[in-house]
């Protein structure tokens, strides 16, 4: 008899047991696959911003814009230098509709350096600095079928959570408006 009771209490323990872990492991998972859907960037002055992924592609997590603008650039790229007063511009004339954020394919690279960039190019538009850059590069760049060694500037445009349009180097700014106006229904 004591047997039996000793085998029932530690099953009963055994299952105890057992269900805490199963509690634990799916709430590691739910964890696991909310990091897959979702990139936490922070830019130069220190926000926070996430991106949720699609199926195809990526949307800004509390924001009203219709459309994102991912712009993949270094510092030292002379046609990103030379598109990012552009990209200002289009930021401030479709403010309520568009957000551009610049992602720097430079790793380890201090805020100071991107501030530096963003006061002589005029890069009045978000820039993010963060460990997560190169992983959202990746993926941008893989889901384009663009492979490791892509050409930057990099500009991709978001609607809805769908790629509108992507230019690879540098590409005038009437033509990206133009996409901007299509997708506004401008």
């Amino acid at each position: 008899m004591l047997k039996i009771t000793l085998l029932s209490s530690l099953l009963a323990i055994s299952l105890l047991f057992q269900g805490c872990s199963s509690e634990e492991k799916s709430q590691e998972e739910a964890n696991a696959l909310l990091a897959k859907n979702e990139i936490v960037l922070t830019s130069t002055d220190n926000k926070q911003l996430v991106l949720k992924k699609t199926d195809e592609g990526y949307t800004l997590d509390n924001s009203k814009a219709k459309i994102l603008i991912l712009d993949i650039f270094a510092t030292w790229c002379p046609p990103c230098q030379a598109e990012a007063p552009h990209l200002a511009s289009l930021q401030k004339k479709y403010k309520e509709n568009i957000k551009i954020i610049g992602l720097t394919i430079e790793e380890n690279i201090p805020n100071s350096k991107l501030e530096t960039f963003k006061s002589k190019y005029s890069a009045d538009y978000t820039v993010v600095n963060s460990s997560e850059n190169s992983r959202l590069i990746d993926e941008v760049a893989k889901k384009l079928q663009l492979g490791n060694n892509f050409g930057i500037p990099l500009l991709v445009l978001y609607k809805d959570g769908k790629v509108l349009k992507y230019y690879q180097g540098a590409a005038e700014e009437e033509f990206i408006e133009s996409d901007i106006k299509r997708a506004l229904g401008l």
